[in-house]
């Protein structure tokens, strides 16, 4: 219980210092690698783990592929995992944990793909760099990495889940699976609809309109590509594992999306940890239900690849 209310202690004094000034978004960067270091335990062994780089004349983007021992020796399905961190902080190694449960638990590799983050970088730069690698991945480019682009699942967290709902509707003839960890979906409304005590304290709030500022800044918060909860079009989106947490406020958007996904007659799985906050997937030492739910997604991945 003491490393958990510590961790919580710590991450409430990182949001708190969110607010000044963009610049304070580093010094934010090393303390939530910090504290992924300290609080998420080590993940399975790989048969390799490679980094390079997707081209690009203007932003190569830089990606970390993870193999699975026992996974396919030629080229086989891929899952592209795209980070949260609300677009403005976390990396490829604050989400290696999650990356390598997925991996040892569908077989399939997993592509992480190291995106450019706001402020530096504001949208569309992040949605962009994923979609590159993404347009990559399907047009066979990546097949000397072992990966075979007609079988291809999405998934990411928080700001991850944001852009892996928008390419699962906008690629959903191309998608196989899609994997959304208490996904924002919307960046129209910062504050619950129906708020709760777990929110009294802003700090989602407070997040929230950090992003709105210096992440969506003049775009329009309407268009789906920041706010894939607009989508009216749903059908024949590819399945979906959906998790919510009760102490998050996000919790609300990520079950309309849901319930929108299984109107549509969309196969959903969906998940709610009650109590559990937002990000717990990279606090396994803290929160061991992490490890679980990483590997079921993973499962859930190669049930519908595989099928």
């Amino acid at each position: 219980m003491k490393s958990r209310l510590s961790l919580m202690d710590e991450f409430r004094q990182q949001m708190e210092r969110l607010k000044p000034n963009p610049d304070q978004i580093y010094t934010l960067h090393n303390n939530i690698r910090r504290l992924t270091n300290q609080f998420d335990a080590p993940g399975p062994e790989m048969e390799s783990v490679e980094d390079f780089n997707v081209p690009h004349e203007e932003f190569p983007v830089a990606v970390r592929l993870y193999t699975p021992k026992g996974g396919e020796s030629t080229p086989g399905p891929v899952i592209l995992f795209l980070h949260g961190g609300g677009f403005v902080t976390c990396s490829l190694e604050s989400h290696e944990g999650i990356a390598l449960r997925m991996a040892e638990a569908s077989k399939f590799r997993v592509l992480s793909v190291d995106y450019r983050l706001a402020p530096q970088f504001p949208f569309p730069a992040g949605p962009d760099d994923c979609e590159l690698v993404l347009n990559w991945v399907l047009s066979g480019a990546a097949e000397a990495y072992g990966i075979d682009g007609s079988c291809v699942a999405i998934a990411g967290d928080s700001a991850g889940g944001n852009m892996s709902a928008y390419l699962a509707q906008s690629y959903r003839t191309d998608i196989k699976a899609q994997v959304l960890y208490y996904p924002l979906m919307q960046l129209v409304e910062l504050k619950p609809v129906n708020p709760a005590p777990q929110d009294w304290l802003q700090l989602g709030f407070m997040a929230l309109k950090f992003i709105d500022e210096h992440y969506a800044k003049d775009a329009d918060r309407h268009q789906t590509r920041l706010s894939p909860l607009f989508e009216t079009d749903l059908k024949g989106l590819p399945p979906a594992y959906i998790l919510t947490c009760g102490l998050d406020p996000l919790r609300h958007e990520g079950r309309e999306y849901a319930d929108k996904l299984e109107v549509t007659e969309i196969e959903v799985k969906y998940a709610h940890e009650k109590a559990m906050p937002h990000g717990f997937l990279n606090f396994s030492r803290v929160f061991p239900k992490g490890k679980i739910i990483a590997r079921d997604a993973g499962l859930f991945v190669r049930k519908h690849i595989l099928s």
